[in-house]
């Protein structure tokens, strides 16, 4: 039963990728590329 948590935990997390870029006072930044501001 582990394996099984253990694998499907993996693969939904596959589509989280990290980017590098400090954050604000708020926790935001912005997306030079796009011209987007998000906050994490």
């Amino acid at each position: 039963m582990t394996i099984i948590l253990t694998a499907v935990l993996a693969c939904a997390s596959g589509g989280v990728w990290a980017h590098s870029g400090g954050t604000d006072s708020q926790g935001c930044h912005m997306d030079h590329k796009t011209g987007i501001r998000h906050c994490h």
